[in-house]
């Protein structure tokens, strides 16, 4: 069983998990800067990410609850999401002789950027957390 904090608690989790496969996938260009024919790769979340908040966050689309009119029926099932995020080569940069075409100042700078966002995230979630805790707190402090 998990404590959902908020109804965005779960999109900063994948915003987490996406950051980090990107985090990977620099770092696999950058390994690879000297193998011949290697295209960068990259890795497009923002899209998706946007997606789930209107859902998670109803700005979309209203949808109409079905209604459980009995504790036996079956629960509707949430509709699966086809939303992931998608990989494309990074176009653009000029290819050495080798057909190479990573530049590693780019990989650096996106990988900078890349941590950036990672630890505004975190820096989040543990706002959030420091929130909770207090609210926690200071319920026991009223029982006592």
């Amino acid at each position: 069983m998990s404590i959902e904090i908020s109804r965005t608690h779960g999109l900063l989790k994948e915003a987490l998990d996406y950051r980090a496969m990107r985090q990977d996938m620099i770092a696999s260009n950058i390994a690879n800067a000297d193998t011949p024919f290697y295209k960068p790769r990259d890795v497009r979340f923002e899209e998706m990410l946007a997606q789930k908040a209107d859902q998670l966050l109803s700005r979309g689309e209203k949808k109409l609850q079905m209604a459980q009119t009995h504790g036996a029926h079956i629960p509707p099932k949430e509709e699966s999401s086809s939303l992931k995020a998608s990989t494309f080569y990074r176009d653009g940069h000029m290819a050495r002789n080798d057909g190479n075409s990573v530049d590693i100042d780019v990989e650096t700078t996106e990988m900078s950027k890349n941590a950036v966002m990672f630890d505004a995230l975190i820096n989040t979630n543990k706002k959030s957390a420091r929130i909770f805790k207090s609210v926690i707190e200071a319920s026991g402090k009223v029982s006592s």
